[in-house]
């Protein structure tokens, strides 16, 4: 904005108008008149545009928010700042105590006056709800103009900045309304998982909405610390309710399908937060969910392998044994014979471990895991295998030639199946 007074260009009016600082009205009057011509030139920015129409009036971008207040405060941080640079050098001549009070109270006095029409529009443009991304990065943007603006005039401007911390407020309530209305949307129509297990159209939407709700608060320019306390409550907002509708999405489905579900839905969330800042904790507590599901899938993957390989029963048999039942062998379907017929069937999976995998498997979305639950199961049909072996060649449970029905040792089975 320029201003042209005759005052800047002539040191002697300067030196008058110092002479006449000790006259109150005669502030009180030059603050009026700025007050009055500030105001003019908002509404002419607002309307006219610069001279010869250059630059073009604000309200011409109104249909683009962010740019729209983005050029609104962007012109009175500009004015705030000229309007005291004015006044220090009108007093500099000064020499009495209260000058810089006096200044201060004039800047306030003259930016007052901006503070109603520039309320006025913000709120229009905040209550027509332009979607959550954009009512993010307006209450951040707000929230730098107001740094900005004070670390300049300090509190000379007091009602200006607190009209934008107004804004800012509201536009971040907004925001948070906004995200609490998805997500209470969400719950209202929990989507079943899809045929194949993998993350659900609603998980999907909203995932994409934290990533650009994300991006936007990463490249924010608010000082850091207010950036991590906004994190906390977006991820709140979001990352809750998301795990609440996997869970209830996920009710209805047997054990291995429920887990595959999970696992899906937890990488891709995992995956999602890994790009940003301040999602340690967040990911800490995803992976320690992977890592349950995972679980449940390696012990659902090795009982897959056992039943079909003919060590179930055997396995199990085992493990309920006690001393006083007598030998192993003197069990039903744990003879020499059925343990041999067991193992025809046991060297069949050893010459291609990859035809038993359980289906749930082909769904999993993440390779890495997929194969993690591979090894692990692989390990726990070795450990089996192990305790069968032991149990067979025990003395105590008189097998006869244990060696012909158990040909491999653990050892072998281990190097079969790594």
């Amino acid at each position: 904005m320029q201003i042209n007074f005759c005052l800047f260009h002539f040191p002697i009016a300067v030196c008058h108008f110092a002479c006449v600082y000790c006259s109150s009205y005669t502030l009180d009057e030059f603050g009026t008149a700025r007050r009055s011509a500030v105001v003019r030139g908002f509404i002419d920015a607002l309307t006219r545009g610069g001279p010869g129409g250059t630059p073009r009036p604000i309200e011409m971008h109104s249909h683009d928010p962010l740019r729209y207040v983005g050029d609104m405060l962007a012109w009175l941080h500009q004015a705030a700042a000229s309007e005291k640079e004015h006044l220090e050098a009108l007093l500099k001549l000064v020499t009495l105590q209260g000058v810089e009070e006096n200044i201060q109270q004039i800047v306030g006095h003259v930016t007052e006056g901006v503070c109603r029409p520039l309320k006025v529009r913000i709120e229009q443009v905040i209550v027509a709800e332009p979607g959550a991304v954009l009512l993010y990065k307006l209450s951040n943007l707000l929230k730098f103009y107001h740094h900005t603006i004070s670390g300049i005039v300090g509190n000379c401007a007091a009602t200006l900045l607190t009209t934008i911390e107004e804004m800012h407020v509201l536009s971040k309530k907004m925001f948070f309304n906004s995200l609490g209305l998805h997500a209470s949307k969400l719950m209202d129509k929990v989507e079943l998982p899809p045929p194949d297990l993998g993350p659900t159209s609603a998980l999907t939407h909203t995932l994409s909405l934290l990533r650009e709700v994300l991006s936007s608060h990463d490249s924010s320019v608010v000082p850091m610390d207010a950036r991590q306390a906004d994190f906390v409550q977006v991820l709140s907002c979001i990352m809750d309710p998301l795990l609440q509708l996997c869970t209830v999405s996920a009710s209805n489905l047997d054990t291995a399908d429920m887990a595959t579900y999970m696992v899906n839905s937890l990488h891709l969330m995992k995956t999602t937060l890994a790009l940003y800042e301040f999602t340690d904790k967040r990911l800490e507590m995803l992976q320690f969910q992977i890592e349950a599901h995972l679980d449940t899938l390696i012990n659902e993957q090795a009982s897959f392998v056992l039943t079909r390989a003919g060590l179930s029963y055997i396995y199990n048999s085992i493990q309920q044994h006690k001393p006083e039942q007598g030998p192993l062998s003197a069990l039903a379907n744990m003879d020499g014979g059925s343990l041999k017929a067991a193992m025809v069937q046991f060297d069949r999976y050893l010459s291609s471990p990859d035809s038993l995998l359980m289906p749930q498997l082909n769904f999993i979305l993440s390779g890495t895991l997929k194969e993690k639950i591979f090894k692990r199961s692989t390990e726990l049909v070795c450990g089996a295998y192990s305790d069968i072996h032991t149990a067979v060649m025990s003395p105590a449970n008189d097998y006869k030639e244990a060696t012909a029905i158990l040909q491999r040792s653990p050892q072998q089975v281990q190097t079969l199946l790594s």
